[in-house]
């Protein structure tokens, strides 16, 4: 059997004998079984070397698994991770996601800040930051990773961490009121930061706050966008804000640690091969028009971590979607974020992007589906666009009969998690 397709480079992954898996997949499948009894259960293993044939049949495990099994499923005593709770030695975190239900994640100490340095090391723009002291400034959903994000009203020195500030203290930054841009304006002028990280949604307000105070932070020199999917539009009210700053496309998870770096908008992103193993597995969407309508450069990713001694993760389907060029991955974002044209073609937030008239300029927007042919296109902008013309453009862009109907706004409400969705189809 033929083996399956890796993001990874090759010298990561190591040689593969026949139809064996290579030595450094296997070691890392064998010894994440040796560490969760979770995985025995669902698929017991032989003693002998692994084949493809066998990976492939080791279930895919998702994050509703996850959740319906309970954290607790991953440790053969879980007294000991109380224990190690009380000394310090794991940690906690919950995520919700986009998923709905929220899941606990355990880590031992130490396992984010090395992932983050394995994340840094990766890419040109955030290596000289890896092993070095430098100040850092988060504005993201609280809780946004390992369990360092504050969720109270804490006082500055105390959002205080190894060089970094976490800026915000709630999830919604289009509630935030005039006073609290006020203080996060003045915390980011008072650390002057390097690195500025953030949700792209929370950021691009950042920059309006700081255009209409009239204030510039020129320390910053590398922004980092994760924690969702960016918009073009982000992109360039970031860059307006820190012109100074290359600005860098950072994905992961709370459960799964940082996967992907590569440039803003580039499409050359790579996997972090220190953290993960990445399976692309084709991705055939029901679209109804059968398999010659299917795109053959994009993939659901199977995630395998690497050297995590707690909740390690063995073929998780983290829900995302990648797509292939000549110079790496775009993350096209979540299955449910995304749409099949009527002729089989697939539109993500990218092609929305592209489809904008270049004088068009917001600061957020969202295109949601509120019917079998209907979408409301729902912008955030300082002044009102020529919505006749957007209206025509998405509908084409949609293709079939979809008609659109644009509304300037003054908040787009998050998930309950903070998150914001760009593209929103409906469930099918």
């Amino acid at each position: 059997m033929s083996a399956p397709i890796f993001a990874n480079a090759p010298e990561a992954l190591g040689p593969a004998v026949a139809d064996f898996l290579p030595g450094s997949l296997e070691s890392e499948v064998r010894a994440i079984y040796a560490r969760s009894p979770l995985y025995a259960q669902r698929f017991p293993l032989h003693a002998d070397p692994l084949r493809w044939s066998c990976y492939r049949e080791i279930p895919a495990l998702t994050k509703p698994e996850i959740i319906a099994r309970g954290h607790q499923a991953f440790f053969a005593d879980y007294a000991e991770i109380e224990r190690g709770f009380a000394a310090k030695r794991f940690e906690y975190e919950h995520t919700s996601g986009t998923t709905g239900g929220p899941m606990t994640v355990i880590m031992e100490d130490g396992w984010w800040n090395a992932q983050t340095r394995r994340a840094y090391r990766a890419h040109p723009v955030l290596a000289p930051y890896a092993d070095r002291a430098h100040r850092k400034c988060v504005l993201a959903p609280v809780g946004c990773s390992s369990n360092l994000c504050p969720y109270e009203d804490h006082p500055f020195p105390h959002r205080w961490f190894d060089g970094t500030v976490y800026l915000n203290l709630s999830s919604d930054p289009f509630a935030f009121p005039e006073a609290e841009w006020d203080r996060i304006v003045v915390e980011l002028q008072a650390v002057q930061p390097e690195v500025l990280e953030g949700e792209p949604v929370y950021l691009s307000l950042l920059a309006r706050a700081l255009r209409q105070r009239h204030v510039a932070v020129p320390s910053v020199r590398a922004v980092i966008l994760t924690y969702g999917k960016a918009s073009a539009q982000h992109g360039r009210r970031i860059a307006e804000a820190f012109p100074g700053a290359m600005q860098v496309d950072l994905y992961g998870s709370t459960e799964a640690g940082y996967i992907f770096v590569g440039d803003a908008f580039a499409d050359d992103s790579r996997v972090i091969d220190g953290n993960a193993f990445v399976e692309l597995v084709p991705w055939h969407p029901a679209t109804g028009l059968g398999a010659a309508a299917r795109p053959d450069n994009v993939f659901q990713i199977h995630l395998t971590t690497r050297d995590r001694a707690a909740m390690p993760l063995l073929r998780y389907r983290t829900g995302d979607i990648v797509q292939k060029f000549p110079n790496g991955f775009r993350l096209l974002g979540r299955e449910s974020g995304l749409f099949f044209r009527p002729d089989g073609t697939l539109v993500s937030p990218t092609e929305v992007d592209a489809a904008l008239p270049e004088n068009f300029a917001c600061w957020h927007w969202s295109l949601v589906q509120t019917g079998e042919t209907r979408w409301d296109f729902h912008y955030v902008a300082d002044e009102t666009a020529a919505q006749a013309g957007i209206e025509a453009t998405l509908a084409r862009l949609l293709g079939g009969s979809a008609r659109v109907a644009a509304f300037r706004r003054k908040t787009v409400a998050p998930a309950a998690s903070g998150k914001f969705a760009l593209l929103k189809p409906l469930a099918k």
